[in-house]
């Protein structure tokens, strides 16, 4: 049986409590996952709940779905290397955050939950207002005040409550963990049900792959989410026998908010918070991560790095993929904008999947 298990104190928890984290404060993981399996692949749907028996659904419960997923893996050269983009920007809300918030939204659904909070930069929230509404929950946001105006009006027009809080991001965390306490926090930072959406991107890439592992995968790093998800994905298909490796996984960060690059570069177990400077990848400026640990043992694990790009380089990365017909907000640009440094440490005869990961829609 799937339960949620605190990684502080050992204690468990059915997965259908309303608690967003432990009595002790410790952050919750998902307690007996479910293996990978060849024959748990339903080839002929279209969407991410092809691999629904990998996921922690009941049998019984119906999945909340907008048709993501299986997002094109596109030969692109940029910077002279011929990589993989994956587009996870054509996902149903504009990003890749709606593979966890489909994960998410179903067993909320499926339990009878009909309010929740969250906090968000923009595209975790516009994902979750999404699927809320396909589901018939209600949501309340608590957004930055200085959050992309784009990005807000998207999430309003989900039907979603909107609620701007001034002051760095870490402000709009603190007032709905607060409002968590009436509400179920829907946390996509948080919930490890999140995670187990992001692990089919690695599943896909590994089908799109001809089943096999690819040698490096490049994604914007802020909380972590989808590289984690990432990591759980390749492992899972490692523990199955289906890929005889862990691709190497290389982080990027924004400069003017590093916290893993700077763990990373003098050996840290944790990131330290930082005080963020103002950026325009503002869906990675996060100062304080909520699993820093788990992402920095994850990116060291398979002999990955961290990256880090400052705003001139990311605006000039986000051209070339414009050029290129790809058309992603400036957080996705950052990976395109580490190639230039990747370079001279990936093998151009390796397969490199890049992931673009939110449309530059958002971000007008």
């Amino acid at each position: 049986m799937v339960k949620l298990r605190c990684t502080a104190c050992q204690r468990t928890y059915a997965l259908e409590t309303r608690k967003w984290r432990c009595e002790c404060g410790g952050t919750f993981e998902l307690d007996g996952a479910i293996p990978f399996s060849l024959e748990g692949i339903q080839s002929s749907v279209t969407t991410m709940w092809r691999y629904r028996a990998m996921l922690p659904l009941s049998e019984g419960a119906e999945p909340v779905s907008l048709g993501e997923g299986l997002t094109p893996l596109l030969p692109v050269r940029l910077y002279g290397s011929q990589v993989l983009c994956k587009l996870e920007f054509l996902a149903p809300s504009g990003s890749f955050k709606d593979r966890g918030t489909s994960v998410l939204v179903s067993l909320l659904a499926a339990m009878g939950v009909n309010e929740v909070v969250e906090d968000s930069s923009g595209n975790a929230a516009a994902s979750l207002a999404a699927y809320c509404a396909r589901a018939g929950i209600d949501a309340r946001i608590f957004v930055p005040a200085h959050a992309s105006a784009a990005k807000l009006a998207q999430i309003a027009v989900y039907g979603a409550t909107v609620v701007p809080v001034e002051g760095p991001r870490e402000n709009s965390a603190l007032a709905a963990q607060e409002a968590a306490e009436t509400s179920y926090y829907a946390s996509h930072n948080y919930n490890p049900l999140f995670l187990e959406g992001t692990k089919t991107f690695a599943y896909e890439a590994w089908e799109q792959l001809g089943r096999s592992a690819p040698d490096n995968v490049i994604l914007p790093l802020g909380n972590g989410s989808l590289l984690m998800g990432t990591y759980r994905g390749f492992k899972d298909l490692h523990a199955a026998g289906l890929v005889d490796r862990l691709p190497k996984l290389y982080a990027v960060q924004a400069a003017a908010c590093a916290p893993f690059y700077d763990a990373f570069r003098r050996g840290l177990d944790d990131p330290q918070p930082v005080t963020p400077q103002e950026t325009i990848a503002e869906g990675i400026c996060i100062a304080r991560p909520s699993r820093g640990g788990a992402v920095l043992n994850a990116i060291r694990a398979t002999d990955g790095a961290v990256v880090v790009v400052d705003d001139a380089e990311i605006r000039s990365a986000r051209a070339v993929l414009a050029r290129a017909g790809l058309y992603v907000e400036p957080t996705s640009a950052t990976v395109a904008a580490a190639m230039v440094k990747l370079n001279k440490v990936i093998d151009p005869q390796q397969t490199t999947v890049v992931a673009l990961t939110g449309s530059g829609l958002k971000s007008v």
